[in-house]
């Protein structure tokens, strides 16, 4: 009898344990949908599945931030809208109780899910993500303001099948820090980076996508073991950057740019260790003799067109622009601007361009840093 009760006890415990909720959020015609769906979150923030239903539009007119989930499925099957008015949007942003992202989810164990049919699963907002474990996939944004995912102090993350459409727009799609993720199958259209990896960021992994029109594939100093491969950049500033900030320090090492092809890029190649954001103003000189050590970058299997035609890229405020280096000709495939005794084996190799207007592909360096000398761009079997 005893033993009876006690298996009651642990069948029903095991019933308990593995209850699964479903919560398909409210729609009002015409109103914010936001209030709603902040009231029922704390009920379904563990062992739960949130339905934003297909067929529907929802008005998310006020930023969200879910609570930290767990073992949570949300799924966008429906479309999510922030405010058509833009200065209602941007007196959000500015406001001193903005939580950081119009979208804000931090989660483990959890998955974001879109929807795979063409009309239904966009969120036409300001979309962010910030995740500890799990996937992103099969999201669509439309014109999103800033950041699109952002991944700092995450880890063991899949992203992937993501369509980010921000075309004229400023605004990094994929913001990469932390450890352990693989971005795959993405598609991305905007004004900024396409992938930018941050400062401690370790085995990031970013292949098999394509990027449009931003900034390409940035990654910044502190960081270790990264990988870039199968990538199409269509009209982007840059195929592959590194760069870190003018009079910073730091180290970043074993960081690979592979099998990446380029479409009107005016700097396929770039490697800085002068950065500086225009909007900060004038470029400080640098007295820093350490700066960011970099070391074991590959560039390997770069085909493509350099845009070497007069152009003034979207986010240019200055004059001379913010891209501008002093002294290139426009025509280079790749430029490495680095402080001496600060780069240890920086190699390029399998590197096919041509230029816009056919004339001479150029490389420009900083021959006291890299054994590699100025002027034409010559293909050896040994690479560059």
């Amino acid at each position: 009898m005893k033993f009876a009760s006690i298996l009651a006890f642990l069948l029903t415990g095991a019933a308990t344990g593995l209850s699964w909720n479903i919560f398909t959020v409210p729609h009002s015609g015409g109103q914010d949908d936001t209030p709603a769906l902040l009231a029922a979150l704390p009920k379904f923030s563990t062992n739960s599945t949130i339905l934003f239903q297909q067929g529907i539009t929802y008005n998310i007119f006020t930023p969200i931030k879910f609570p930290t989930l767990n073992n949570v499925e949300v799924r966008i099957e429906g479309n999510l809208t922030y405010p058509s008015d833009i200065t209602t949007v941007q007196t959000a942003v500015a406001s001193s109780s903005y939580p950081g992202a119009w979208y804000g989810i931090v989660f483990r164990s959890t998955e974001i899910g879109g929807s795979l049919h063409p009309k239904w699963g966009w969120v036409d907002a300001h979309g962010q993500a910030k995740k500890r474990m799990g996937f992103i996939r099969d999201m669509k944004l439309w014109k999103p303001i800033g950041w699109n995912f952002a991944t700092s102090g995450s880890s063991n993350i899949h992203i992937f099948n993501n369509k980010i459409v921000a075309v004229s727009d400023s605004g990094v799609s994929f913001s990469a820090g932390g450890e352990n993720m693989l971005f795959e199958n993405n598609s991305v259209q905007n004004g900024d980076d396409c992938l930018t990896v941050g400062s401690g960021a370790i085995n990031i992994t970013f292949r098999n996508s394509y990027c449009e029109g931003g900034h390409g594939l940035s990654i910044g100093s502190l960081g270790e073991n990264g990988a870039v491969a199968n990538v199409q950049n269509n009209n982007t500033l840059y195929g592959a950057r590194f760069k870190s900030w003018t009079g910073g320090n730091g180290l970043a090492r074993n960081i690979t740019w592979k099998n990446i092809a380029f479409y009107d890029v005016p700097f396929p190649i770039y490697i800085t260790q002068n950065y500086w954001d225009q909007e900060d103003g004038p470029k400080p000189t640098s007295s820093n003799v350490n700066n960011t050590h970099i070391a074991d970058f590959l560039f390997q299997g770069f085909v493509g067109i350099v845009k070497d035609i007069p152009f003034v890229e979207g986010s240019c405020v200055t004059d001379p622009c913010w891209y501008s280096v002093a002294g290139a000709t426009g025509k280079e495939v790749a430029i490495f601007d680095l402080y001496p005794d600060t780069a240890t084996n920086i190699v390029a190799k399998d590197i096919l361009a041509v230029t816009e207007t056919h004339a001479p592909v150029a490389v420009m360096c900083n021959a006291t840093t890299v054994r590699i000398l100025e002027g034409p761009f010559i293909p050896t079997r040994a690479g560059l």
